[in-house]
């Protein structure tokens, strides 16, 4: 198994976890464990091209509500099709302290169904899933704007939810790969419902 552990996304990020993956799949990796645990966010952006490591360019990795309630994918897709740097079972660990961007990331590789989540502490993540841009004002105070929030590819309202954990322990090799079909039937039901 292949470790891998983040402690917040900054913008070395993306070909750090890269390298990782590389040096690790050449080790004999079968798999992957990205450790989330305790990681507060950090860059939007980096939390993106991490998911896209393991998604590939195609699915989105996280939507916007804005304050209209009006549905965006705030991801770039880039022009030429990238694909995933592994397709190797991925388990990602998250606990209370998982936030933001990292919750952005835990979303998107359960909702697209490319990983299962483990959180041996609760039930969810953090939630802190709104976007705000703070001003600061000419007498020295400061301003917080809250434009939107962020909701997973399956729609997952992030704040104040979180994102919730498929197991409480490490799956099985069998667990792991049940949970992912399930996923797959659930987006196949909803994609139908749409």
């Amino acid at each position: 198994v292949g470790y891998i552990r983040l402690s917040a996304f900054t913008a070395r990020s993306a070909r750090e976890v890269r390298q990782a993956v590389a040096s690790l799949d050449a080790s004999g990796a079968s798999s992957f464990v990205l450790d989330l645990r305790d990681n507060r966010g950090g860059l939007v952006p980096a939390g993106v091209e991490v998911s896209r490591l393991f998604l590939g360019s195609e699915p989105p990795v996280v939507w916007t509500v804005d304050r209209s309630g009006a549905l965006e994918d705030r991801t770039p897709h880039p022009a030429k099709v990238q694909p995933p740097v592994t397709d190797k079972p991925l388990v990602v660990l998250v606990n209370q302290a998982t936030a933001s961007a990292s919750e952005i990331v835990a979303g998107a590789l359960k909702d697209s169904c490319r990983a299962t989540l483990v959180n041996k502490t609760s039930g969810s993540t953090f939630g802190k899933g709104l976007i705000q841009s703070v001003y600061e004002l000419s007498d020295g105070s400061g301003l917080v704007v809250t434009a939107g929030k962020y909701v997973t590819p399956g729609l997952t309202d992030i704040d104040g939810k979180g994102i919730a954990a498929d197991f409480k322990g490490m799956p099985s090799d069998e667990d792991q790969k049940k949970a992912i079909e399930a996923c797959r039937m659930k987006s196949i039901r909803r994609e139908e419902k749409l």
